[in-house]
């Protein structure tokens, strides 16, 4: 390698790290839900608020004329009010609310909501039961509210709760409710017609109930925010002033306020206290990040409005924050990074082209946790008459086919794995899940070193291997797209081309880089990605494959040494290609007492055996259909060189296989009840067997490994011993020595260190006792592992191979209901059941009851 090819190399590597880590945006629709304020009369929502008391959770919308819309959670209008009509009109029928509002908050711990108004006043509306109605009425300010702040102590209610004001003239009105359970205000002394009215320079006598304090000049332009920081006692307000755009300020007044100088102000801001993190936005297009006590400059300034930024929202749940701008543009950007992750233009029916459209100063309500029980966190959005609701991630979620956070998101009960294997030369366990993701776990502690999300879209990944050199993983899904990835950064470097739009059920890369894939096509697609430098690789149907195979190809495996490859059905032929002519060779075929044909769920070539000159005539394929193994000389006269059922209960399918491939002296097999394995075949299938029986092997040892069917075993070695993995529909991947000790799961949150027995897990995970009913007594497990066991075959159990093929393929009808429905039902001689085949192994394991075979 040159040079040049290395920097390139570490160039592009850790620029697509960088890239990788970004996370994806928490906004799960890609256009929200809209609702018309249909009482609004053309008047734009000033704010939204969400009322929690009584449940379930309602909003409460304000427009700008004064109306008062109550929404359900599902945002359907339950009800509208409008504001108390001016006393001072003589004639009834004229007096209405005049003005307009400003602001609303809502009040959480005495149930009503406060709306400020241009005629100087304040109204409180009491929300603590189905109906709506205001109830006081405060007027005569000296200067128009402009933004208001609610605060109360919800771990100690006894603290007074404080309402604050920012006012047109850049003060801060603040006031305190010293009894909130009697009421806000002393009562009146006689019951009036309508709300209670309080006129503002009276206010003195209610000092019982309330405190008052006002701090004027804090701003040089009316207040648009207001915030209160309860631990540090901090008032946060801003207005669109050059020299005081946003100022924190103790209520104190003891200590030197911060001040932040931007130059056309600030026409919003959102303070986090965990995060010691302010977000600003304004006239001037920009997003700008702040930190708590930094005003000089600040921490990073975010591109990309067109227009002027209306609101801004940080939702810590994701460490991301929301930007929107006058021109309905939504903008979700990453704290860390600081990256736009994503922009909506969202689609008001209100917007006409060329006009930007009438907003109000707060058109945000953004509910994030904690939140009550059965909601959601989301974002509502308000534009003119108009408002949007759009739902979020709970928590961060990785960025689409691109490396993910390495956060605790437990490997033990995730979702359902399609496949699973391991990369020796990396050392590391590579597990394919049925999301469409892939994790790389560290194989010496358990830790996950890299996740791809979404990598092929919202379908099934299905099934995956690696290339030759081991540095590169392909991928396969139930659409049939066919993927390359970098193990090294998670980067797609190739797209292969379909042949059609059917399920790709196996792979495998030969010892060249061409890459053969099978499926639901019933054809064999050779790609050559050995020397590929463009994005899209195409396929090549040189193969003789057409029409082969009458059934679609479950299993695919090659073996190098004899220069052959072999494919399997759905209708049980298992058909040896040579790699020369790339034809047919051989056709294997298992037959029954019934004559129908059982599917072949897996393909094991003994690697050793088959470069061995004394053993290559011998049993060197396996194949597993329906519970038994049956091996196959590929070469000579005679090509069945036995065959055993391998499940601990009858009627139960072998979805993988695995052997040590250095030696050849053990096969392990996992079954569809989480059963796992290890057989003695140093001896086996090496002599030819004119009468074929069921006789096993000698057990070496077996375990409960999973709950659920395990879909890929896999004989490793590392530090000079061996392990098995073993991976389960049940969503989890485990690894285990090969005298049955639990090494540990993958995503668990201690890691172990694989040279040091000392912290694995060593339990098994269940007791045998529990699922062996019906299990002969020659076959019973008496604890969790069986060590050195060679079954006793009395002369009844020494049945025919058809025997044991009619007692074996007795599999659940729930197991196999998914797929393929022109297969044909077939009847079991032995058990009378009915089963539907599936077109793979996968299938059999989405409802199995163990101990109720449906």
């Amino acid at each position: 390698m040159k040079w040049q090819q290395l920097c390139s190399y570490l160039l592009l590597e850790y620029t697509e790290r960088e890239r990788a880590s970004i996370p994806r945006a928490a906004l799960l629709d890609s256009q929200p839900q809209i609702r018309h304020c249909s009482h609004n009369k053309r008047e734009p929502t000033v704010r939204v608020v969400a009322v929690s008391h009584p449940p379930p959770l309602r909003y409460i919308s304000v427009s700008k004329g004064g109306q008062i819309t109550v929404w359900n959670s599902s945002l359907h209008i339950l009800k509208t009010v409008g504001l108390a009509e001016d006393p001072t009109e003589e004639v009834a029928n004229t007096r209405r609310f005049r003005g307009w509002t400003t602001d609303a908050v809502y009040m959480g711990n005495v149930h009503k909501v406060a709306i400020s108004t241009d005629c100087r006043d304040l109204h409180f509306v009491n929300v603590s039961t189905g109906s709506v109605f205001e109830d006081v009425h405060l007027f005569g300010f000296r200067s128009v509210p402009t933004a208001l702040c609610y605060w109360h102590d919800v771990q100690c209610p006894e603290r007074p709760p404080l309402l604050l004001l920012g006012d047109e003239k850049g003060g801060i009105h603040l006031m305190w409710f010293l009894n909130p359970s009697k009421g806000l205000f002393k009562n009146p002394t006689k019951k009036e017609k309508g709300p209670q009215r309080i006129f503002f320079p009276d206010l003195g006598e209610h000092s019982n109930m309330v405190s008052y304090r006002y701090i004027p000049n804090i701003h040089q332009e009316p207040v648009n925010r207001v915030m209160f920081e309860p631990s540090t006692n901090v008032i946060m307000s801003s207005s669109e002033s050059d020299n005081t755009s946003v100022v924190f300020m103790s209520v104190s007044l003891k200590q030197e306020p911060y001040i932040w100088k931007l130059k056309q102000g600030a026409k919003c801001f959102d303070y986090n206290t965990s995060l010691q993190l302010m977000v600003t936005g304004g006239c001037d297009r920009m997003v700008r990040l702040w930190t708590r006590f930094v005003t000089a400059r600040p921490v990073a300034t975010l591109l990309g409005h067109r227009t002027a930024v209306l609101d801004v929202a940080i939702y810590q749940a994701v460490g991301q924050i929301f930007s929107y701008s006058r021109d309905a543009e939504l903008r979700v950007w990453d704290i860390s990074f600081h990256h736009c992750l994503k922009t909506v233009s969202l689609q008001f029916p209100c917007m006409q082209p060329g006009r930007i459209p009438e907003h109000s100063n707060f058109p945000f309500l953004l509910l994030s946790p904690p939140l009550p029980e059965q909601t959601q966190p989301h974002l509502v959005v308000g534009c003119k008459d108009y408002m949007a609701l759009l739902n979020l991630a709970v928590r961060e979620r990785g960025r689409g086919g691109w490396l993910a956070d390495e956060g605790k998101e437990p490997g033990l009960s995730g979702p359902a794995l399609s496949c699973a294997l391991y990369n020796p030369t990396l050392r590391q366990v590579v597990t394919g899940h049925a999301d469409s993701s892939v994790s790389l776990w560290d194989v010496e502690t358990g830790k996950r070193r890299l996740r791809i999300c979404n990598a092929h879209g919202e379908d099934e990944l299905t099934c995956m291997t690696l290339d030759s050199s081991h540095r590169r993983l392909i991928t396969g899904a139930c659409n049939g797209t066919i993927k390359v990835w970098s193990l090294l950064n998670g980067l797609n470097l190739h797209k292969l081309e379909p042949v059609t739009n059917s399920e790709v059920t196996a792979v495998t890369c030969l010892h060249d880089n061409r890459l053969l894939a099978v499926g639901w096509s019933q054809q064999i697609t050779q790609y050559d990605i050995a020397g590929a430098k463009d994005l899209y690789v195409k396929a090549d149907m040189s193969w003789k494959s057409r029409g082969v195979h009458k059934s679609d190809i479950l299993a695919v495996g090659q073996c190098s040494s004899l220069g052959v490859v072999a494919t399997a059905s759905h209708d049980g032929e298992v058909i040896i290609w040579r790699l020369e002519t790339q034809g047919p060779l051989l056709h294997l075929r298992k037959e029954t007492h019934t004559g129908v044909a059982l599917p072949v769920d897996s393909l094991l070539f003994l690697q050793h055996r088959a470069g061995n000159r004394k053993f290559r005539n011998r049993g060197v394929l396996v194949s597993s259909q329906a519970g038994c193994l049956c091996f196959w000389s590929t070469t000579g006269q005679t090509h069945s060189y036995g065959q055993f059922y391998a499940p601990e209960q009858q009627g139960e399918r072998v979805l993988s296989l695995s052997s040590d491939q250095p030696k050849n002296t053990i096969l392990v097999s996992g079954d569809t009840t989480g059963w796992l394995q290890i057989w003695d075949i140093s001896h086996f299938a090496l002599d030819i067997q004119h009468e074929p029986v069921c006789e096993r092997p000698p057990l070496l040892q077996c375990w409960k490994a999973h709950n659920r069917a395990l879909v890929s075993v896999e004989v490793l070695e590392v530090a000079d011993r061996l392990f098995v993995l073993a991976a389960s529909a049940d969503g989890s991947a485990g690894l285990w020595t090969n005298d049955g000790d639990h090494v540990g799961s993958f995503g668990q949150e201690v890691m172990w260190d694989i040279s040091d027995p000392a912290t694995y897990q060593r339990e098994t995970q269940s007791n045998p006792g529990e699922d062996t009913a019906g299990r002969t007594e020659s076959d019973e497990v008496g604890s969790s592992k069986v060590q050195n066991k060679t079954p006793e075959l009395t002369s009844s159990s020494q049945t025919s191979q058809e025997e044991c093929c009619s007692e074996v393929s007795s599999t659940s009808t729930a197991e196999n209901d998914h797929h393929q429905p022109k297969q044909p039902m077939y009847l079991c001689e032995d058990f009378c059941q009915t089963v539907a085949s599936c077109h793979q192994g996968r299938c059999l394991f989405d409802h199995i009851d163990h101990n109720n075979h449906r």
